[in-house]
């Protein structure tokens, strides 16, 4: 185990506030006016049901959770001097990668290799007790502030009991055949080691501006012969006057092949995988002649890359080239299948580039699907730190992007680039390390969201928005374009998804603390910890085959987690049956416009799975406190001002 010390905050007394403040909270507290305010009007009176939605207690609170927090105080107060019964539970949302990162940069550690070095038991313990170490000064905010919520009756996301509520839920899940394990191309950080949803990538997303280069794919002759062939076109005799050009400005060095497929990416690092170029069957390409060589791209893209003076020889449809061979630009990798051809993707448009997009399986999901769907290889020259393999000698070991201008400088050595032009786009950063993420091909679990959609849409719809836009535009618009949610995280400090197997391949979704007894080959200590490392030595005797099953490594997102609450927070199905039948669906609930694609999600997901309808009837939807730069204050950036 790594001998590191943690170096956690130091909780701080608060500057002394205004002697009236302090006297108002201090008479409240003695004559105990929020518990009464709870039962004042008897437990006949009708319910009004408010979830608190958990905030990461992995860092000081900030003005910005002020306001939220008085906003979630006002409705309830309201509620209750109209005579309803307003209970209102605390809660702390525990796992995930904020608590992790916390702890990492306590320790002075950095990345998974170095997690595990230290020890999963020693860190996890870290985790707990850094989650731990905020509650003080929040629960001291949440006084101060004057917010009326039961802390003394809060949930915590990290306890067996809502741990084992969750994996409830998941097996609910299981059972309808709608959680499965798929190799599909994911949002993925490197720094992290892990995929993350398609929700989370939302609120990481920035505009940046990256070189996008166009280069050659030289047909081989054989290809060029039978396109020339098939367009009745004579073999190029000699080098043209050089001309003014378009985008793609020609460069010296070696010319390639008679013709070339004129390509252009904005990801010059997945060119070292590239096994296909892709065009759309039914667009018309020109085989054009530019400064002595002649290129095959879009016809109407042809004065924007090769400038006025190219010459178009000849239309054709895509359709026309499809199975055309060309030379790959690098061959570091050795494909195991027919690879470096031209397919056909409906996905292809004319709006920017060439018309003819490189295909990499391993890095797009475009490319993944259409690779699937021509039988392509999947040549992954990336490890899980998003650097080159070993393979890939000129950049072994370095971060993909960093390397993208000496792929360009190579490229334009060996002739085969035609020029680089800025491209201004939005592109997913990691929303709590902040690390340019990658599209990257792993096996990772998913629930089948998308088959549910029209029961989400439904949900939604009766829904109550304020403001009522968010309804179908924010989210109505989210839920609209949904796909699968990505579930697992190949990290520590979270609840473990509770799916066992065994050697040949057997599966088993469990769902409780119970059946995990009842199935485990030997004996289950009884004072169990539902965390890594302690659950993954249970092993469990496989119900087909009789063989040991052990734990898969994943642990689950947590806003899985966050969005089991309204079950979870009562430990349903396994206590308090009576609370949650009468405290499900919330009448209300508000948070900031970030958790359209979080909490709120979230919540009306899991919901929807389960009991096919939203955890919640009303949402407030709040702004955003900017801090001087017009950036949402937010504990990850660090840009808090905390209140006085």
């Amino acid at each position: 185990m790594n001998d590191r010390q943690p170096r956690f905050h130091e909780v701080s007394a608060r500057a002394d506030f205004p002697a009236l403040d302090k006297r108002i909270l201090e008479l409240w507290k003695e004559r105990r006016v929020f518990e009464k305010s709870l039962s004042a009007a008897g437990p006949e009176a009708p319910l009004f049901v408010f979830y608190e939605g958990p905030p990461t207690a992995n860092g000081r609170p900030g003005s910005h959770h002020v306001i939220s927090r008085i906003f979630k105080d006002l409705f309830p107060r309201y509620k209750t001097m109209r005579g309803y019964r307003v209970p209102r539970k605390a809660g702390w949302d525990t796992h995930g990668l904020p608590v992790e990162l916390e702890v990492e940069r306590a320790l002075g550690i950095d990345g998974k290799k170095q997690i595990e070095e230290y020890g999963v038991a020693e860190f996890n313990k870290l985790c707990r007790e850094s989650v731990v170490a905020y509650l003080e000064e929040w629960e001291e905010f949440t006084e101060r502030i004057g917010f009326w919520v039961d802390l003394g009756d809060a949930y915590y996301t990290f306890t067996n009991e809502y741990i084992e509520t969750v994996w409830w839920l998941l097996r609910r899940i299981w059972d309808k055949g709608l959680l499965y394990q798929g190799f599909k191309v994911v949002p993925y950080c490197p720094r992290c080691g892990t995929a993350i949803s398609s929700h989370e990538v939302a609120q990481g997303y920035k505009d940046v501006t990256e070189d996008s280069i166009y280069l050659r794919f030289p047909l081989t002759a054989e290809a060029a012969a039978k396109l020339m062939d098939g367009t009745g076109q004579r073999e190029p005799d000699g080098m043209a006057e050089r001309q003014d050009g378009g985008a793609a400005e020609q460069t010296s060095g070696e010319r390639g092949a008679a013709v070339s497929l004129a390509v252009w990416t904005t990801t010059p690092w997945t060119l070292i995988s590239n096994v296909a170029a892709a065009v759309h069957p039914d667009v018309t390409y020109a085989l054009v002649e530019s400064r002595g060589e002649r290129f095959v791209l879009a016809r109407e893209l042809v004065e924007t890359v090769l400038g006025k003076k190219a010459v178009v020889e000849c239309e054709f449809p895509g359709s026309e080239l499809l199975g055309l061979e060309y030379v790959a630009p690098y061959d570091f990798m050795t494909a195991d299948k027919r690879a470096h051809y031209v397919i056909g993707g409906d996905f292809v448009t004319t709006t920017a580039g060439t018309g003819i997009v490189h295909i990499a399986p391993a890095f797009g999901e475009d490319d993944m699907q259409v690779g699937l769907e021509n039988d392509l290889p999947v040549v992954n020259a990336v490890d899980t730190e998003g650097r080159f393999v070993a393979a890939v000698t000129p950049w072994a070991g370095r971060f993909v992007k960093d390397a993208d201008p000496e792929i360009t400088a190579e490229l334009k050595e060996r002739g085969l680039l035609l020029g680089v032009e800025p491209y201004e786009h939005s592109y997913p950063f990691c929303w709590r390390c902040d690390t340019a993420l990658l599209y990257y091909s792993k096996p990772t679990w998913y629930i089948r969201t998308t088959e549910i959609k029209d029961e989400l849409v439904a949900a939604n719809d009766a829904v109550v928005w304020h403001p009522e836009h968010i309804k179908h535009g924010r989210f109505g618009e989210w839920l609209a374009g949904n796909v699968d949610w990505a579930l697992s995280r190949d990290r520590y400090w979270g609840t473990p998804l509770p799916v066992w197997r065994c050697e040949h391949g057997h599966t088993h979704c469990v769902g409780s603390i119970a059946e995990l007894r009842e199935m485990a080959a030997g004996p289950v200590p009884e004072d169990l910890e539902l965390h890594r490392p302690y659950v993954d030595d249970v092993v469990l005797r496989c119900p087909e085959c009789g063989g040991d099953m052990r734990r898969v490594d994943e642990v689950i997102d947590a806003w899985f987690d966050s969005g089991s609450m309204p079950f979870a927070q009562w430990h349903y199905p396994f206590q308090n049956e009576d609370v949650f039948a009468e405290r499900f669906p919330a009448d209300f609930i508000a948070e900031a416009i970030d958790q359209t694609r979080g909490w709120f999600y979230s919540l009306l997901a899991v919901a929807t799975l389960v009991e096919g309808q939203s955890s919640y009837k009303r949402v407030l939807c709040l702004g955003h406190i900017l801090d001087a730069e017009g950036q949402k204050m937010s504990k990850s950036r660090g840009n808090v001002v905390r209140p006085a």
